[in-house]
């Protein structure tokens, strides 16, 4: 099905493919990342898994240190793995982890190992195929920040051939525990679950407020992500998962804060709360030579290029604070089919965003 693609662009997508075969839900990265580092190592790479378990290669010797930071883990979800022509008569390749965010790191490494010897002796690329991104622990982001101190850094996320991503919405998890003694049901008094539905109601309405009609990247969002009851008898106890995405304006220590006056105002006295997830918002600049050599080798190849800015989170959020370095987001793919059943990367997208990769990397040095 793939015989009409290059003998270099085939052996692209058979490494693709065998990434997505190879399961890695976060935690259990493993696998994967001792096959990428084969990878590397046959392609030129001085390859090794790290502390943290991610793969990294690196290529070239020059003073600036571009790193190319992907993930490698996904979450569950079993996609039989194959190759299909879509309803346009394109082949795609199925399987969790084609878009988010195996495809995106693939490219980065294919795209480095096309890299002439002038351009790498100009500068050092670290490709870093993390683990743990889908987890609250971002561990091998966390890992990276230490090793490195990037000139410019690429985080391997999909936005598509054509676009960059400047910025990622902040996080913030609360766990919310409501316990309260038990009634008779024909009581006038409220359940557990009622409460706890009560509060979340609250912290909906407080974001609307905050929000006052601001476009979605400037908004705070809101998601009960789950939600459980339970009754001995004696006691009745609901506990509940409340997600928010948050704009740049609202760091996680402010909305905190915020939270913890919607929580008092409730006078739910059984209610018990935590937080977890914290991730900053952030947001790069439009202008700096990483997005001017984008922009240029889009161009070049008769692309239009696009900036945009994203509402969940990434890598970025953890690494670009603490670097200061100029970061954009980058790779091939529908990000909308994160997660989703239907998870699957076009083949002549992955191809194409290799070659823009290529180029913008010789064009930035």
């Amino acid at each position: 099905m793939i015989e009409h693609y290059s003998e270099q662009e085939q052996a692209f997508i058979a490494l693709l493919r065998e990434a997505v075969q190879i399961q890695s839900h976060s935690t259990q990265e493993a696998d994967v990342s001792r096959f990428l580092v084969r990878w590397m190592h046959k392609h030129g790479f001085r390859a090794e898994m790290d502390g943290a378990g991610n793969a990294v290669g690196t290529r070239g010797t020059g003073e600036k240190e571009i790193v190319l930071l992907g993930h490698i883990d996904t979450v569950p979800g079993d996609i039989p793995v194959r190759i299909e022509k879509n309803q346009d008569g394109k082949l795609e390749l199925w399987g969790r982890g084609s878009v988010d965010a195996k495809g995106p790191f693939c490219t980065f490494v294919a795209a480095v190992s096309l890299l002439p010897e002038h351009v790498l002796e100009k500068a050092k690329f670290i490709c870093v195929g993390a683990v743990e991104e889908e987890a609250p622990s971002s561990k091998g982001a966390h890992h990276a920040i230490a090793k490195y101190t990037p000139t410019y850094c690429i985080i391997g996320e999909p936005s598509g051939f054509d676009t960059v991503t400047l910025g990622y919405k902040g996080r913030l998890i609360i766990r919310a525990h409501l316990e309260k003694d038990n009634f008779h049901s024909a009581g006038s008094d409220s359940t557990a679950p009622e409460d706890m539905l009560r509060f979340f109601m609250a912290l909906e309405t407080w974001a609307t407020t905050f929000n006052q009609d601001q476009r979605l990247f400037d908004s705070v969002q809101v998601a009960l992500q789950g939600i459980q009851s339970g009754n001995d008898g004696l006691r009745q106890t609901c506990d509940a998962v409340i997600g928010f995405r948050l704009p740049p304006r609202l760091n996680p220590d402010d909305a905190m804060r915020q939270l913890e006056q919607v929580r008092l105002e409730q006078n739910l006295h059984g209610l018990r709360i935590s937080y977890t997830g914290r991730e900053e918002p952030y947001r790069g600049a439009k202008d700096t030579p990483l997005t001017r050599a984008f922009r240029v080798a889009m161009r070049a190849k008769g692309i239009q290029p696009q900036l945009t800015l994203k509402t969940g989170t990434a890598d970025m959020n953890v690494v670009a604070p603490l670097w200061g370095c100029p970061i954009l987001a980058y790779g091939p793919g529908d990000s909308t089919l994160d997660h989703t059943p239907t998870e699957r990367l076009e083949l002549d997208e992955y191809l194409t965003a290799i070659l823009v990769l290529r180029d913008a990397l010789e064009r930035l040095v």
